[in-house]
């Protein structure tokens, strides 16, 4: 087996046997010189394909849910909902290593980038432009995702550490369903 085959192997687990995922998440956005200018932090669910939400508790609560076919972003400070079509929204963005299915080869060139303490890093360069990402890079623990790092094409880079980390086990059709609250404004994109 080749060195960058094995190395997928977390990544190929992940992609193609993990069909819901729940963790808790911790977010460091950075600016070209590495300042810090967001941190945020929430809790993820998966479920494959294409359901998934992000529960932003902090610094401001934001909820992101896609029931595979729209996704929904809710600012509870703002009040307002914005809607959009799945259709393609997940192509060569993060999401789709998330909750995407299929093969990653054919949106991602994957390449390993060995043993960095005690986790081990997967590059994946998307082979189209349009997802707003130059690359991702994902950490493995003992066969777990454990960060995402990804580098965008106005040179900042996203990190998240996830933590409490569940795989396979039962996540309620609920989570993946958004109703807009009363008195909320909707944009429809």
């Amino acid at each position: 087996m080749s060195a960058v085959h094995a190395a997928r192997d977390p990544l190929d687990r992940f992609f193609n046997e993990v069909l819901t995922f729940k963790a808790s998440f911790d977010q460091v956005v950075l600016d070209e010189a590495l300042n810090t200018i967001q941190e945020s932090s929430g809790t993820l669910y998966i479920q494959r394909p294409n359901r998934f939400r992000w529960d932003y508790v902090m610094p401001f609560k934001q909820e992101i849910v896609s029931d595979g076919k729209q996704i929904w972003v809710y600012d509870v400070d703002l009040q307002q909902v914005t809607v959009r079509k799945m259709d393609g929204a997940l192509g060569n963005t993060p999401a789709i290593l998330l909750a995407g299915k299929g093969k990653l080869g054919d949106n991602f060139s994957v390449k390993s980038l060995g043993k960095q303490g005690k986790l081990e890093w997967i590059k994946m360069i998307p082979k189209e432009k349009d997802g707003g990402f130059e690359d991702i890079r994902v950490g493995f623990e003992n066969g777990k995702i454990r960060k995402l790092e990804m580098i965008d094409t106005f040179g900042q880079t996203t990190r998240i550490t996830l933590r409490d980390n569940r795989e396979n086990k039962s996540i309620s059709k609920k989570t993946f369903t958004f109703v807009p609250p009363k008195g909320v404004d909707v944009v429809r994109q």
